[in-house]
């Protein structure tokens, strides 16, 4: 095949590794007949927008973009959607002439893995979203738009998590807080949109949190519990998810952005879930 006729797209991040984005990719491409080529790029943490300008002078239609890229990305294009404009941060670009016009999909891959795939209702539930930074931004128009009773921001940082919250009050019931502000209040959906379990650690959050029959929810995946997950765990907390279902659904996003064609998300989350417990078995 000759690979330079292909339409080009990639992922950004640092670290990037780790991805199954491209293998997601080239699944859908092989599902949907679309010829592309994906791949995963490390972007310098001081040369994000040189990265995305090498892409695109060679040739690059589009690219997703993880952490912690997400705000500047926003910063970097030209044009956004409606979602990219209202999360102020963007995971999708989309190269045309001069143009990159920002898209932001995590929020809607997020819904989809939880009322699709792992049928949660949010619906005048209790949600507590763990950070502030470009994960959670995407996550908070389309988590708001299902009504939940409540939607609350934690953050190490606690005039930033308010900030967010008054960002996005208008958009329904939300506040922002602290992790130690938590104390003595319980939540239905405990999602976790920090970076710690990338690190091996875990929000400082105190006891009590889990309400009965809650769900523990981590944006970030791997062979086994993430830190976060496995802590959930240990408090008794009995419905577990990790992100590979929010990245599998925000890719397909993607692909419709960039394709016009929306490939079927369950078959790759199969997949790449029995791939991931084999990997478990073999260590």
């Amino acid at each position: 095949m000759n690979t330079a006729a292909l339409a080009r797209y990639c992922v950004f991040g640092n670290p990037i590794g780790h991805s199954k984005s491209p293998a997601i990719h080239a699944r859908f491409a092989e599902q949907t007949g679309e010829a592309l080529i994906y791949e995963a790029r490390l972007a310098p943490l001081d040369g994000f927008a040189e990265s995305v300008g090498a892409f695109i002078a060679e040739g690059g239609l589009g690219a997703n973009v993880t952490v912690p890229f997400k705000e500047e990305a926003y910063r970097l294009c030209s044009e956004h959607s409606d979602r990219a404009r209202l999360a102020g941060a963007v995971n999708t670009l989309s190269f045309c002439g001069k143009v990159i016009r920002g898209d932001n999909t995590d929020g809607a891959g997020l819904v989809r893995d939880l009322t699709g795939n792992l049928n949660a209702s949010l619906n005048g539930r209790r949600i507590l979203l763990l950070g502030a930074g470009g994960a959670a931004r995407g996550a908070l128009g389309p988590l708001l738009e299902q009504r939940p009773e409540l939607l609350v921001i934690a953050n190490r940082t606690t005039e930033k998590a308010a900030a967010l919250a008054a960002q996005f009050s208008a958009h329904g019931p939300v506040r922002g807080c602290g992790f130690a502000d938590l104390a003595g209040n319980s939540f239905d959906i405990v999602i976790n949109a920090t970076a710690a379990s990338l690190s091996g650690e875990v929000p400082p959050l105190p006891a009590g949190i889990f309400a009965a029959d809650s769900l523990a929810y981590d944006m970030m995946y791997g062979k086994g519990d993430t830190p976060f997950m496995a802590s959930a765990r240990a408090q008794g907390v009995g419905k577990l998810a990790d992100g590979l279902g929010m990245l599998v659904e925000q890719a397909a996003e993607a692909f419709f952005v960039w394709r016009g064609i929306r490939p079927q998300t369950a078959p790759v989350l199969s997949e790449l879930r029995g791939e991931l417990r084999a990997a478990q078995q073999r260590t």
